[in-house]
């Protein structure tokens, strides 16, 4: 399974957004630091979802990353996060 794929899957188990885009924006990074070939290093997620309401901005992200857990947040090198309610 993708990178892309296992992302999309832990937040949506862990969310139930009501939007979520993955995009894997790794190729606009080559030549960058934690470019690796193929890609699958650099990724922004746009998530709208009930669960976050209410949540500060870093309470949020901090709720992305424990769903994405250690495992997928360690094999990536950037994650750029747009989550509302």
């Amino acid at each position: 399974m993708s990178v892309t794929a296992e992302i999309r899957a832990r937040l949506e188990q862990a969310f139930a957004p009501r939007e979520l885009d993955v995009l894997d924006e790794s190729e606009s990074h080559r030549g960058h630091a934690g470019f690796q070939e193929g890609g699958e290093s650099h990724f922004r997620v746009r998530m709208r979802a009930p669960a976050l309401a209410g949540q500060s901005r870093i309470a949020r992200h901090r709720s992305v990353h424990a769903a994405l857990g250690p495992e997928i947040i360690g094999r990536i090198h950037a994650l750029a996060l747009d989550l509302d309610a």
